[in-house]
């Protein structure tokens, strides 16, 4: 092949290939009559050697030593073991963008050891992709976003005593025999729906009935409440959904 036509192939300007010609790293075998340099697959593999490790990083300069230390072999064991450390560290990297992102489309404006010490390892931003395609288009999913792009550090951690305290009181209350559909819990249900409203969006009666249904259907919910008293998720399920009809009642 022709400089032009291994240019081509390799993605690389014929100036390169000169350029690799003059330093003696890349030297065609042959040439034609008229003095124009012939590659032959001889050449192209020591081309594309030279091609992964310069996108290991590797300079020039230490290039050449490497492609005459080794056989071919060796070379792609070498360029693999490279290459995987490299992926390893570039997925490491991409997670830790993507979280972040996700953090900031959830709007909180936390550091992460700010969001660490809230959220601990149940941080929501990692929920957000699901969050977007089931309610990325609603009002209610807009309005959290605004919302929550202003809470503080203080803000997160009133939020999270606030849940932990009414969901300490609903557990109390399944254990003490209190009914589902009791005024009692139908008043704890009314609390909870008045702080997604106080904190995230607006959230009326049918809907908060949706979240309900929600807590005993989706077995990530569920196990939250249960962690907490068995039986839970049923019971917060059924006061919400008397409450809802309580309200439009």
């Amino acid at each position: 092949m022709n400089v032009g036509e291994v240019a081509a192939l390799a993605g690389v300007t014929v100036r390169t290939l000169h350029h690799y010609d003059r330093i003696g790293l890349l030297s065609p075998s042959g040439r034609t009559t008229s003095g124009y340099r012939q590659y032959s697959a001889a050449d192209l593999d020591r081309l594309h050697q030279v091609l992964v490790y310069r996108e290991l990083g590797f300079p020039l300069e230490e290039v050449a030593p490497l492609l005459q230390a080794d056989d071919p072999a060796e070379h792609l064991r070498r360029q693999h073991r490279l290459l995987r450390d490299r992926l390893e560290r570039t997925q490491a990297m991409v997670a830790a963008v993507e979280k972040e992102m996700e953090a900031r489309a959830m709007g909180i404006p936390l550091t992460p050891e700010e969001r660490f010490e809230v959220f601990g390892e149940h941080d929501p931003a990692q929920y957000e992709a699901e969050v977007e395609e089931r309610w990325g288009d609603t009002d209610a999913y807009a309005q959290s976003g605004r919302r929550t792009a202003a809470h503080t550090k203080e803000d997160w951690l009133r939020i999270k005593a606030e849940g932990e305290d009414l969901m300490r009181r609903m557990a109390d209350a399944l254990r003490a025999g209190v009914a589902a559909d009791s005024a009692q819990a139908m008043d704890l249900a009314e609390e909870h729906r008045q702080q997604i409203t106080g904190n995230f969006y607006d959230c009326p009666p049918e809907m908060h009935a949706g979240l309900g249904r929600m807590y005993v259907e989706d077995e990530r919910f569920t196990a939250t409440y249960e962690q907490v008293a068995p039986g839970l998720a049923q019971w917060v399920s059924t006061a919400v959904q008397a409450n809802a009809a309580r309200q439009a009642g």
